[in-house]
């Protein structure tokens, strides 16, 4: 896309300045940028373009949002701003690749501009052409976003988990994650710490939503989503009852080799030579039950 057409540099009153696509900033740096305005002044205009609607004149901001608060902060009235010719959704598109440039905001704040991007029509190679962002990436991104995965969506830009795995939990059935978590084992896509996380990721998933809850928000009780929270019960004590079977399992093969051993007279007579034929009393007593 071209720059502004037909841009000029001119003050601007502040009052007449309209931001399309806030965005939050941290304090801290907030506070940086006012101070070194109020010291050395405005080294960058912000950039605006201009609005005739019925005899009355406004602007909408395209870049520059932190400076114009920042001018605000100062008391000023106006403010330096090169001013251009943009239709609404060219100033709105321009303000979100703006805020994808940037590289210190949250991942749902980048994700949200980039899906805002495409419900505006934005296609997914212009998106990554914009963004800088591999083409299948944005692909897969935009698949999270369309199914409100916000949760794997976080953990796929801390690096926890690849997205194409996750775009894998997203579209499998709850039953069928665990098999999609064994398969990224197999295939030495997750390991170790990774692996750790991403099944907290699931249960959290499982559990409480794809999406963060906003603080102070209910969630509506219907029947349908009675169901579904007696479905994601039961699939929790399914894989309650699976764990609990395994390590009965488990216990059972290690009482029964020690059974084994212990009728080993050689055996047991080397354990008494090291001081090393006492066991623990649930274990001893397991084994005497299976003995009898």
């Amino acid at each position: 896309m071209s720059d502004i057409r037909g841009r000029t540099i001119g003050l601007i009153p502040i009052d007449r300045i309209r931001v399309l696509n806030p965005r939050v900033r941290p304090r801290r740096a907030f506070d940086e940028l006012v101070s070194s305005i109020s010291r050395v002044g405005l080294k960058k205009p912000i950039s605006v373009a201009r609005r005739d609607r019925d005899g009355d004149v406004f602007y909408d901001l395209i870049c520059g949002q932190g400076r114009l608060e920042a001018f605000k902060v100062l008391a000023q009235t106006e403010i330096p701003a090169f001013v251009g010719d943009a239709d609404e959704k060219e100033c709105l598109l321009k303000s979100l690749i703006e805020n994808c440039a940037r590289r210190r905001h949250s991942a749902l704040e980048l994700f949200r501009d980039i899906k805002g991007m495409r419900t505006r029509g934005t296609t997914p190679t212009e998106i990554a052409k914009k963004t800088g962002l591999n083409y299948h990436y944005v692909l897969d991104l935009l698949k999270l976003m369309s199914k409100g995965e916000e949760r794997l969506l976080q953990a796929v830009e801390a690096g926890h988990i690849p997205i194409t795995i996750a775009v894998e939990i997203a579209e499998a059935k709850d039953f069928e994650v665990q098999q999609v978590l064994q398969q990224a084992y197999e295939q030495n896509l997750l390991r170790g710490k990774k692996l750790k996380t991403a099944k907290q990721l699931v249960e959290r998933r499982l559990r409480r939503g794809k999406r963060f809850e906003v603080k102070g928000e209910r969630k509506s009780v219907t029947p349908n989503t009675l169901i579904k929270d007696y479905h994601q019960n039961a699939e929790r004590k399914r894989l309650l009852v699976r764990k609990a079977t395994a390590t009965r399992d488990r216990l059972t093969i290690v009482t029964e080799a020690m059974r084994a051993l212990l009728s080993d007279e050689n055996f047991v007579t080397l354990l008494r030579a090291e001081s090393m034929d006492t066991f623990p009393k649930s274990l001893a007593g397991r084994i005497k039950q299976e003995s009898a």
